[in-house]
């Protein structure tokens, strides 16, 4: 009996994926557990169209991405900072800080998404990758300035 999965379930299959499976199996657990559904004509269009709406949708997603990708590497961050002699900060500059000076040009990112191997410790500037979607990656200007 073939079915659409509607959830993943362990063993068996993941959530949207068709598979040919027992009768028992299907009628007596997967339908009143609300697994997955009878793979009918009507279910399985249904399914293609979800899957081409999911597409263009990650597509958007992409090119969203691209987009800002381009804002942010023609743009530099400044953030003012204290230092000492020979340009060594009081501290340090973190990726949250680049996050948060970010927020404030209008550009919501997430601290973890800022690659920053070690903070910035020293005035100047400085490329940061910035991860915006798993395949687009920006690099940014970030300038530590002494106040």
């Amino acid at each position: 009996m073939k079915v659409i999965f509607l959830q993943d379930v362990k063993g068996q299959g993941k959530k949207g994926q068709v598979k040919d499976l027992s009768e028992g199996y299907v009628r007596n657990f997967l339908l009143p557990q609300g697994l997955a559904k009878l793979a009918s004509d009507g279910n399985l269009k249904t399914l293609e169209v979800q899957h081409a709406s999911e597409q263009k949708r990650k597509e958007k997603e992409k090119e969203d991405a691209q987009a800002l990708g381009k804002k942010m590497e023609e743009m530099t961050v400044v953030i003012k900072t204290k230092a000492g002699e020979g340009g060594r900060l009081f501290g340090a500059i973190t990726s949250k800080q680049i996050g948060e000076a970010l927020a404030a040009q209008g550009i919501k990112i997430d601290k973890r998404k800022i690659e920053l191997e070690d903070p910035i410790r020293t005035l100047g500037v400085t490329q940061v990758t910035v991860k915006l979607h798993p395949e687009v990656k920006a690099k940014l200007s970030v300038q530590a300035a002494e106040e």
